[in-house]
């Protein structure tokens, strides 16, 4: 077998190969999901994507007989350095057709990341905790939903061939939209609409830049102590909102009030991957076509959550348990009566055992594992 070489990726067309090298990853996976290079152009360059404000990063290709055969970056994020401790150092969007290419391309993440004086690499953030985070582990027969990694089950044997172990799992939920809460939880969730303190409302579309602010002001106050979070930025703030706003709906989107102050909310989204599924990332010349006319034809089909929050004096409460509830089984109501069968919650972290107890309450299912590695350099 010709030697793996590792390339660097300093300009566009390479960062276009970079996204693609999936492709040869996952040809014969037929769950995975090609994303849109659209997108992915918009998280890998530095002009556009505010995470490159406070983080230096380098990006590989690992080349095999002329062809790209994986991939790697390694990241320093000034401001998880801050929160986490100095002298750590990440990688992410480790993917590789065999054991030799993961070996070099984690190798070649760890020198760079050493050379600058890191002393831990933690990994795969992609780039970051509000972005793809980890390698699944477990859950391979299904497809990613929107904003969540894939992967090959070698993986864990091949990050661990390097020294790397785990340092967490995350967990990512399944629910029946087309079952009603079970009873017990209902009772739950009549003790948060009773409660003439609590008001939940949907969301207002025609405030929405304000909207988000407060969304996101609930967000890093209830995500602060997290493990590996890193508060969003006001920049990184506009920009999600801009990428959000497209798939936002006052019917799946919904902030609870306590005497009048925001103090939770619950973010729905439809699952873009599955209406891309068979456009294998493009959108010219008629996959732009088929997108819009999927993700605005007044159905639902699979949601997912991706951000959910509840501020700390809430957390570990019975009321703060009762608003996460309401706001789920609003939410499913209403999806559910426009089509809508599947939903997705995630990711939690193994140890949330509040959020990991709720949603079991509530009848969803752990159906995928994700982890994430450390090890000392």
């Amino acid at each position: 077998m010709t030697a793996v070489s590792i390339v660097e990726i300093n300009d566009k067309a390479g960062l276009k190969r970079f996204v693609d090298c999936t492709r040869t990853i996952y040809k014969d996976d037929p769950n995975w999901v090609q994303p849109l290079m659209l997108e992915r152009m918009d998280v890998l360059q530095a002009h556009k994507n505010p995470y490159f404000d406070h983080a230096d990063v380098q990006l590989w290709v690992a080349v095999r007989d002329g062809k790209d055969v994986g991939r790697i970056s390694a990241q320093i994020d000034k401001m998880a350095q801050a929160q986490w401790g100095p002298n750590l150092g990440h990688f992410g969007f480790f993917e590789a057709v065999d054991q030799e290419t993961a070996e070099a391309l984690l190798a070649t993440a760890e020198a760079w990341l050493k050379s600058r004086g890191m002393v831990r690499m933690q990994g795969p953030w992609s780039f970051s905790a509000t972005e793809e985070v980890g390698t699944l582990i477990e859950g391979f027969e299904t497809p990613p939903c929107i904003m969540m990694p894939h992967g090959r089950p070698q993986y864990d044997g091949w990050l661990k061939s390097t020294g790397l172990d785990k340092a967490k799992d995350m967990y990512a939920y399944s629910i029946n939209l087309r079952n009603p809460m079970p009873d017990r939880a209902m009772r739950i969730v009549k003790m948060a609409e009773k409660n003439k303190r609590v008001v939940m409302r949907p969301l207002n579309m025609k405030k929405f830049d304000d909207e988000l602010k407060i969304i996101m002001d609930i967000y890093n106050e209830a995500w602060d102590q997290n493990w590996g979070y890193v508060k969003f930025t006001e920049k990184e703030a506009k920009h999600a909102a801009a990428g959000l706003k497209p798939v936002v709906k006052a019917y799946r989107t919904y902030i609870c009030e306590y005497d009048g102050e925001p103090v939770a909310f619950m973010l729905t989204i439809p699952d873009v991957n599955h209406k891309i599924r068979d456009l294998d990332g493009k959108l010219l010349p008629t996959g732009i076509f088929k997108l819009l006319y999927r993700m605005f034809n007044g159905k639902e089909d699979r949601c997912r959550v991706p951000l959910m929050g509840v501020r700390k004096q809430f957390q570990k409460k019975p009321l703060g348990a009762a608003m996460a509830m309401w706001m789920i089984d609003v939410s499913r109501q209403h999806v559910e009566k426009r089509g809508a069968y599947f939903g997705e919650l995630g990711w939690i972290l193994e140890d949330n055992d509040g959020m990991n107890s709720i949603l079991t309450e509530i009848g969803c299912v752990k159906y995928k594992t994700y982890r994430v590695y450390e090890k000392p350099i």
